[in-house]
């Protein structure tokens, strides 16, 4: 008897593009500054697998997060932000694939 190996289900890729276009220009000015990833984690009080899953374009950080960062590189969140030269037209996939339905209450 014979036994079929099904094939794996692929994984999404459900990084978004501005978030891996951040995570490199974040990597890049790291490298610039001449600081490992620990050293950033440890004097932005981030964890370093945070750090990584910027870089990478996974985590998806706040502005704060990021203003943090760029105090600890020595850049403002303009230098951050002015290489990147992209945008994302509207989708349902950033919202959810329904729009949102408002909320009733039953009348008495």
């Amino acid at each position: 008897m014979l036994c079929v190996m099904s094939e794996k289900p692929k994984i999404r890729d459900r990084r978004s593009p501005v978030a891996t276009a951040l995570g490199e220009r974040v990597k890049a000015c790291r490298i610039e500054a001449d600081k490992s990833q620990e050293e950033l984690a440890f004097e932005a009080c981030l964890d370093r697998t945070r750090v990584s899953a910027i870089e990478r374009g996974v985590a998806n950080p706040t502005v704060e997060t990021l203003a943090t960062i760029c105090y600890v590189l020595g850049i403002t969140l303009s230098d951050l932000f002015e290489p990147l030269k992209l945008s994302l037209r509207p989708s349902s996939k950033h919202r959810g694939e329904t729009s949102p339905q408002p909320r009733r209450r039953a009348l008495r």
